[in-house]
């Protein structure tokens, strides 16, 4: 099952940012996925006010970029870090399908 838009982008609302880990790269992710969230909040301004007006950047290659350096971070990590990692990788993977169903819904109809 797909979540619809709305899903998707009321659970990453209501999703608490994953934590940074100990390891220096881990905290380094933390940091650049709190700079796509920003990025991703463009959102926001569409589902509460109809105003469709994408992020500056390729928001989706930072995130597709992101989630693989996250995956390779993860599978060197262990015990804590681990899971940080995985918690990582799955707030990444839903900022990627808020923010792509996000271009689709307000893309102009051809």
């Amino acid at each position: 099952m797909i979540l619809s838009f709305m899903d998707a982008y009321i659970l990453w609302r209501n999703l608490p940012f994953p934590r940074s880990g100990s390891s220096r790269d881990l905290i380094r992710a933390h940091s650049d996925l709190a700079e796509a969230d920003e990025y991703v909040t463009t959102v926001i301004r569409y589902v509460e006010r109809g105003i469709f007006k994408p992020a500056p950047v390729d928001v989706l290659t930072m995130l597709q970029e992101l989630m693989q350096r996250i995956d390779r971070l993860g599978g060197m990590a262990s015990g804590g870090d681990q899971t940080v990692a995985r918690s990582q990788h799955a707030y990444t993977a839903l900022l990627d399908l808020v923010y792509r169903q996000f271009l689709e819904a307000g893309r102009p109809c051809q």
